[in-house]
């Protein structure tokens, strides 16, 4: 039997991911979180875990942070990222932090099935596109690269305020309130921010933004 974790924040995403796994008597769901940080949590009471699914954009702690934090506690665990995002830098960081895999949420049950085996002995499940991007990666690495400078991005004035309401240590809920917009907005103006700045986490948005003037 496999016992895995989810961590992913959309509650409908975590049932569909669930429902995946239920079909195989092999596999077996030991909990849920709803962020890197309550995933930590929940390893310190129940470590005896073989394999984490892990979403990437999460609040509090995102994917990536909390798979290099699960590596660095507990080696043993496998962890497959499982999410909607296919660009080069978040599957390179993804693997700089640790992960063993990377497939889209778009994958059936039974593709689920045979990464998480292929994973759980020894092998690097990828969804095809990701495998050929990450070949790409290897052939062209990320990190030599020259990215367009931070001060030629263009926020929108939304954007730029959902950053600076960031700035200051608000939740999407509280953002959301503040700005009269939905959490869900909140989220994509986020997204937005991360893609065209080119950071993965709230820190590194509101300092790149910081330092370039931006906010």
């Amino acid at each position: 039997m496999i016992r895995i974790a989810i961590a992913e924040d959309n509650t409908f995403l975590q049932k569909a991911i669930i429902e995946k796994i239920s079909f195989y008597e092999d596999l077996a769901c030991r909990f849920t979180a709803l962020n890197g940080k309550e995933l930590l949590e929940k390893l310190e009471a129940n470590p005896n875990i073989d394999l984490i699914i892990m979403d990437i954009e999460m609040p509090k702690m995102n994917g990536i942070e909390a798979t290099f934090a699960v590596k660095s506690r507990y080696p043993h665990i496998k962890i497959i990222m499982l999410t909607i995002f296919d660009n080069d830098e978040r599957i390179f960081d993804s693997i700089k932090a640790g992960a063993d895999g990377y497939l889209l949420k778009e994958v059936k049950s039974g593709e689920l099935h045979k990464g998480i085996l292929e994973t759980m002995e020894g092998g690097a499940a990828m969804t095809p596109s990701i495998a050929l991007k990450t070949l790409k990666l290897l052939r062209n690495p990320i990190e030599n690269r020259n990215p367009a400078p931070a001060n030629d991005v263009c926020l929108t004035s939304r954007e730029t305020e959902v950053l600076e309401q960031l700035s200051k240590g608000l939740n999407y809920n509280q953002i959301a309130t503040n700005l009269f917009i939905s959490t869900g907005t909140v989220r994509k103006h986020i997204e937005n921010i991360y893609s065209k700045l080119q950071v993965h986490n709230k820190m590194e948005a509101v300092e790149k933004a910081r330092h370039n003037n931006i906010i």
